[in-house]
């Protein structure tokens, strides 16, 4: 017979999660430049949302797909880290 040992460092690992497309996070940390929407506007797939300067260059955050934002958690000049839920949006036929 066998007996499976787990190290700490896998016991203690980041538990896999289904991604919630309708959450729009951030993918590196940095600074909220520009917010270009507001709750309740429904957008395009591509329009720009926001604006986030990260290494001193910066990114053009775009709608996934068609949709309505839901809810912002986020306000220009605030420090984010990676993964932050930056707003919430529903798709729209």
């Amino acid at each position: 017979k066998y007996e499976t040992t787990y190290t700490k460092k896998y016991l203690n690992r980041k538990v896999w999660a289904e991604p919630n497309f309708n959450n729009i996070n951030s993918y590196i940390p940095g600074t909220i430049i520009d917010i270009l929407v507001k709750e309740g506007q429904v957008l395009n797939e591509g329009d720009s949302i926001i604006v986030l300067e990260a290494m001193k260059m910066y990114n053009d955050v775009q709608m996934p797909f068609k949709g309505r934002i839901l809810k912002i958690n986020i306000e220009k000049g605030q420090k984010i880290p990676k993964n932050f839920l930056m707003m919430e949006i529903e798709p729209v036929d």
